[in-house]
């Protein structure tokens, strides 16, 4: 009896300390558990999440939105928004720049009964909008605001296209009115300040017109030129003289215009404080030859730019160029090897003291020209040096054969690669990343080598024939803002610009 009771207490006790220790276990597993489940995701979470936010800020670089507006033959006038990597820009890999910009079409009309000429953008104001004008052969002037802040994508469904490209519309793009002063085809639109317009026709005047109120401030009228014989190319009717202002170009001082006329082998200079003529320079036809024109050809100037610093202007013909300094005396001549035809001239933000041309040709290509280094010419008798060529961008080694009509340089912080927006007769607008650095290297060895990187290829489906192109650094909340009060926009904001 006694021996049962004594075998009984202890099952007891060992089921008692057994069903304890279960008890016991089970707050342990459970409380390891927790610990495992909260504590220690958390901080493996939480420590990589601050060390790639900081790496990714070192690394990655701000987008670049670009606004490009196209004109073309078939009277579209063809804005959209290229937006570029800034790991693109900013990278040297050739990996990166595989990666192909975002493209969205903000507008696409036909802006002009005729094909359009010409176009000019104007300095951002203080509601980060820029002016846009297009010139056409139908004697109109046409003036727009372009918005200079990046496409937002709203949360509103899309408008449908037929392309892969996406249509984002902003309510601060409007159309402002036309200018009538013109008789004949626009052929040059300038902004050389924010509050000046300067534009050029076929009737062989030059006006100058106020932002403010689009008033005709004064208009400079070119001589009718003497007929003699009939220039090739020119468009003039049977028994007429050929007549118009092919290009100006404005001092940077805003004091001295110089200008090239159609059927006149001469430019002249213009005094833009008094507006009268200052000056007549003939070309010699000497210089001529050596810059590429011909017998047959009309000898005419077709396209003028001033240097960086304001020290050297540039005359361009058909198929060659003279740089001229600011004593009017020829320095250099600029000659394409091999012989092309020029359709655009821009300058080059170099700084440093030097001043880089470049020039668009006829077979692709887009030519880089040092106007403070010359080289000897091919023939013993020439009194003028050649210009060094520093390098091309496109052509056929390249792949690109295509005619350049226009194009802009474009340069969207101090110290940053170029970006180039070019625009062909085949409807391509390309953009191309060039380093100063592959041109500067060029000059010092003195050899023409290829330079620059293509970033990306849009289509516009339409042959182009001039092109702007602006960064949009405008802030982004500034198109938000607009988006809602978009509909009660008043229209005497623009009554003022419209009934002038």
């Amino acid at each position: 009896m006694v021996k049962r009771k004594s075998e009984d207490a202890q099952l007891s006790a060992r089921a008692a300390t057994g069903k304890n220790a279960r008890f016991a276990e089970s707050p342990k597993v459970t409380k390891t558990s927790k610990k495992s489940q909260i504590t220690k995701p958390t901080k493996t979470s939480t420590k990589p999440a601050v060390a790639n936010k900081d790496t990714k800020s070192d690394v990655e670089h701000e987008p670049v939105a670009i606004q490009i507006v196209t004109g073309s033959y078939e009277r579209v006038l063809h804005g959209f928004a290229a937006t570029v990597s800034g790991d693109v820009i900013e990278s040297d890999k050739s990996e990166e720049a595989q990666k192909e910009p975002t493209y969205s079409d903000t507008f696409l009309f036909a802006a002009h009964s005729s094909a359009v000429r010409c176009l000019a953008v104007s300095a951002p104001n203080e509601a980060h909008k820029r002016v846009l004008a297009t010139g056409s052969t139908d004697e109109r002037i046409n003036l727009f605001h372009v918005s200079t802040s990046p496409p937002v994508v709203s949360s509103k469904p899309q408008l449908p296209t037929l392309s892969a490209t996406s249509v984002i519309e902003n309510p601060r793009n409007r159309e402002l009115g036309s200018l009538l002063h013109h008789a004949r085809s626009v052929n040059k639109l300038q902004f050389p300040t924010r509050g000046k317009l300067f534009s050029a026709a076929d009737d062989n005047t030059v006006a100058i017109s106020r932002t403010r109120d689009w008033t005709v401030l004064s208009t400079i009228k070119c001589p009718i030129p003497k007929a003699v014989g009939r220039p090739s190319g020119d468009t003039a009717g049977p028994g007429e003289v050929p007549t118009g202002v092919n290009d100006f170009a404005i001092h940077p001082s805003m004091k001295v215009m110089v200008t090239v006329g159609k059927g006149e082998r001469c430019m002249r200079l213009w005094n833009l404080v008094t507006g009268k003529k200052a000056g007549v320079l003939n070309f010699d036809k000497s210089l001529l030859q050596a810059a590429g024109e011909g017998r047959y050809s009309s000898g005419e100037g077709r396209k003028l730019v001033w240097g960086e610093d304001g020290e050297e202007y540039v005359v361009g013909f058909e198929r060659g160029a003279v740089v001229y300094g600011m004593d009017s005396m020829p320095k250099a001549i600029i000659r394409p090897s091999p012989p092309t035809k020029l359709h655009q001239m821009r300058i080059v933000p170099a700084g440093e003291g030097r001043s880089i041309l470049a020039l668009s040709t006829e077979d692709g290509r887009i030519i880089f020209y040092d106007l403070k280094t010359t080289v000897e010419g091919d023939k013993e008798d020439e009194e003028v040096p050649q210009c060094a060529a520093v390098g091309q961008l496109g052509g056929n080694q390249a792949g690109f054969t295509g005619r350049i009509k226009d194009f802009e340089v474009l340069q969207h912080k101090a110290g940053a690669p170029l970006i180039l927006v070019t625009g062909s007769s085949d409807g391509a607008v390309r953009l191309w990343k060039c380093n100063m650095s592959e041109i500067s290297e060029g000059a010092v060895e003195g050899e023409v080598r290829q330079v620059g990187t293509p970033i990306g290829t849009h289509e516009t489906g339409h042959r182009i024939t001039c092109l702007v192109a602006f960064v949009m650094d405008g802030p982004a909340e500034a198109a938000d803002d607009e988006d809602e009060l978009a509909q009660g926009v008043p229209e005497e904001a623009g009554s003022d610009s419209e009934d002038e």
